[in-house]
């Protein structure tokens, strides 16, 4: 683990943060080794490792199946979700005072989980995503509950055009009064997807305004995809 530690830790997140800032997600590239990839690929079909599994077809989620972690998370996620927090919330805190939003998230993870489990929010969000050829995941948010966290991240498991083709990462952005605009994303095998959970402060003439956004996958045309989904808050059920 002291290797994703210091990936983390060397992580150019002056930039980071503005990159956020101005486009609502960034990408930290090769956190995750091929091996590290693998391994938690691998480990899909372990059941005791989850609580819960989504056929996505039954809800109209889309095509493909997810599987939401017990606790306690594997060490790998565990340490991933709880040292990149510490980076985030500084960003979430800045949009929600741009926004005028009276929330500040603390910059320690544990203590934000103890404000989701009062809220009754103590289920773990964490998942793993596959798809298979045909698969693909509608435009939504994950909130789970009153209590998120406003950014989340994905990382990518398998490689685009080695593994799979197609199946992009989809964001659109909903700007007041004007059409959504689309944003395709391709991270590679080990990236980490950084984004808004929900929506990202944007400076206009007479101060912030807030701009939503939603997020998916595109339809994947051959191959299998996998992911691994970390949200930062906990849910109800």
């Amino acid at each position: 683990m002291k290797d994703i530690i210091q990936k983390i830790e060397n992580t150019d997140w002056q930039q980071l943060t503005e990159t956020m800032h101005k486009n609502g997600y960034a990408v930290i590239p090769n956190l995750l080794s091929d091996n590290e990839c693998e391994q938690l690929k691998s480990n899909y079909d372990h059941s005791a490792l989850y609580r819960k599994t989504v056929v996505m077809a039954r809800h109209r989620f889309g095509l493909g199946e997810y599987k939401y972690f017990n606790y306690p998370l594997p060490e790998i996620i565990q340490t991933i979700r709880a040292n990149i927090y510490p980076y985030l919330a500084p960003i979430a805190n800045l949009w929600f005072n741009a926004l005028h939003i009276d929330t500040q998230f603390p910059l320690d993870h544990q203590e934000f989980l103890q404000q989701c489990y009062v809220n009754g929010q103590q289920k773990a969000t964490v998942l793993i995503l596959k798809y298979a050829e045909g698969g693909f995941n509608t435009l939504h948010q994950d909130l789970y509950g009153d209590i998120y966290f406003p950014i989340q991240i994905v990382l990518m498991l398998s490689e685009p055009d080695q593994d799979f083709a197609g199946g992009e990462f989809i964001l659109t952005q909903q700007i007041p009064r004007a059409q959504s605009k689309a944003i395709v994303l391709k991270p590679k095998k080990g990236d980490v997807l950084i984004f808004t959970t929900q929506f990202k402060p944007e400076k206009g003439t007479k101060g912030y305004y807030r701009v939503n956004m939603k997020h998916g996958v595109s339809e994947v045309r051959e191959g299998s995809r996998y992911a691994l989904g970390i949200i930062f808050h906990d849910a109800i059920s």
